[in-house]
C-alpha cells in the first residue's frame, strides 16, 4: 500500500511538472510565433539577457511583446533637449519613476521591464544625461546605461558678452573644468582666430567677442575649452548667410564691422521687427559723421563681475574715457560688445531704408522705440 501510494504521488508530481513544462513550452512557442509574425515587436523587444531566470524571462517577454507598440512610441513630440541627472545609488525603478514624472517616458513599469529583460537594470549610470520626449523606451534605456552617450547641455544667450559665457561654463556641471582656459583662448590675442578664414580680418590683439554664436549646444563632459570654442565658431560660419559679406560690403562694412554693428543692435533692440530700423539709424549716423551715442557700448566699457551691463543713470557719459564708449568716441567701437543673434546679423545685411537719425524707448514699457529724423523730433519723443 505504501509503495503504491508513493508511486501514485511520484506519478502525480511527474505529471504536474510535465504540465508546467508543456504550458511554458506552449507559451514560449506562442510568443515566438507572435514575434515571428510581428517583426516590429521582435525588433523592439530583442533577445533577453542570457543569465535571466527562465520563468522571469517568459513573463517579461510576454509583457514586452504585448507592449511592443508602446516600446517604439515616444512619450511626446517635444524634441527640446532636457537635462536629466541620475543620483548615485538610484535604482532603476526610482529613475524610471522620475522620468515618468518629467514626461520623458510614458510608463515607468515598461522601462523597468525593458531594462530588467535586457539585464540593464543594474547598469544605469549615475551622472548627467541629455534626453528628449521624442526618444523611445529602448533609446532612453541605451542612453542611461552608456557612459559614452552622456552629453551636457549648454546655452549661449543672445547678447551675452565673453565674460558671461565664461561664467556660465564655470557654473555648468560637467564643463566647469574648461572654464579656466576658456578666457585665455577666447580673449585678446586668441590663438583660435588663426584657425578660421572668416576671422582673418580681426584686428591685431582682438578677442573672439561676437563670434561665439548664441545657440544651444551639446558637449561631452570631457570637452576642452578649445573644443567648446571651435564648435561655436564653426556654428557661426555655418549659420552666416552665404551672401552676408556681399550685402554688408554694399553698406561699406567689413565682416568685423558688420558683426560689431550687429552686436550693438542685439543689445539695443527688444522687438524683432525694429532690428532693421535700428540698423538704419546706426548706418545713417555713421554716414553723417555723428557719434553713435549708444548706451550699450558705455555699459560694455563699464561692466564688471556681478554687473556686466550696469545702469547709466546720473553718469556723465561723455566723461567715460574708453574707446568702446560711443558717446566719447566717433564711429563704431573697436569690436563687438556681445554675441549677436542671426536676426541682428541679418538686420545689418538688409537694413531698413529710412532717414532716421535718432531713437529712444517708448514710455509704455513695451520695449519699442520712437524714431526721429531731427533732433527736435527726438526731444519731443521724450517721456513726460
Amino acid at each position: 500500500m505504501q509503495i503504491r501510494a508513493k508511486r501514485r504521488q511520484s506519478n502525480l508530481a511527474a505529471r504536474f511538472f510535465l504540465f508546467i513544462f508543456a504550458v511554458a513550452a506552449l507559451l514560449v512557442g506562442g510568443l515566438a510565433v507572435v514575434i515571428t509574425l510581428n517583426g516590429r515587436a521582435g525588433a523592439a523587444v530583442g533577445p533577453g539577457a542570457e543569465d535571466l531566470n527562465p520563468a522571469e524571462r517568459t513573463v517579461l517577454l510576454a509583457y514586452l511583446t504585448a507592449r511592443a507598440a508602446d516600446l517604439t512610441k515616444p512619450a511626446g513630440r517635444d524634441a527640446t533637449p532636457v537635462n536629466f541627472s541620475v543620483a548615485s545609488g538610484a535604482t532603476a525603478g526610482q529613475v524610471a519613476e522620475e522620468l515618468a514624472d518629467r514626461g520623458l517616458v510614458s510608463d515607468a513599469r515598461l522601462l523597468v521591464s525593458y531594462l530588467r529583460y535586457h539585464g540593464l537594470d543594474g547598469q544605469v549610470e549615475a551622472g548627467d544625461f541629455i534626453l528628449r520626449q521624442t526618444m523611445t523606451v529602448p533609446q532612453v534605456a541605451q542612453a542611461l546605461t552608456d557612459a559614452n552617450a552622456r552629453e551636457v547641455l549648454f546655452r549661449v544667450i543672445e547678447g551675452w558678452r565673453l565674460e558671461q559665457v565664461s561664467e556660465a561654463l564655470a557654473a555648468q556641471r560637467g564643463l566647469s573644468n574648461a572654464s579656466g582656459e576658456f578666457a585665455s583662448l577666447a580673449g585678446p590675442h586668441s590663438p583660435r582666430a588663426a584657425t578660421y578664414d572668416f576671422l582673418a580680418e580681426l584686428p591685431a590683439g582682438a578677442s573672439l567677442e561676437g563670434y561665439l554664436f548664441p545657440d544651444t549646444y551639446l558637449f561631452r563632459p570631457d570637452a576642452t575649452a578649445a573644443d567648446i570654442i571651435d564648435k561655436m565658431l564653426a556654428n557661426f560660419a555655418a549659420r552666416l548667410p552665404g551672401n552676408f559679406r556681399t550685402d554688408v560690403s554694399a553698406q561699406g562694412l567689413t565682416l568685423h564691422q558688420a558683426v560689431t554693428l550687429a552686436s550693438l543692435i542685439e543689445r539695443e533692440a527688444v522687438v524683432a521687427d525694429e532690428r532693421p530700423v535700428i540698423a538704419s539709424v546706426i548706418l545713417n549716423r555713421l554716414a553723417a559723421g555723428q557719434r553713435l551715442e549708444i548706451d550699450a557700448t558705455t555699459q560694455y566699457a563699464l561692466g564688471r563681475p556681478g554687473d556686466w551691463w550696469p545702469r547709466l543713470g546720473g553718469l556723465d557719459l561723455r566723461a567715460v574715457d574708453n574707446p568702446y564708449n560711443t558717446y566719447a568716441y566717433g564711429g563704431l567701437p573697436p569690436g563687438p560688445i556681445a554675441s549677436p543673434s542671426l536676426a541682428s546679423l541679418q538686420a545689418v545685411a538688409q537694413p531698413a531704408e529710412t532717414g532716421y537719425l535718432y531713437y529712444r524707448a517708448l514710455c509704455d514699457g513695451s520695449g519699442r522705440h520712437a524714431f526721429a529724423v531731427t533732433y527736435e523730433e527726438h526731444l519731443a519723443n521724450a517721456c513726460p
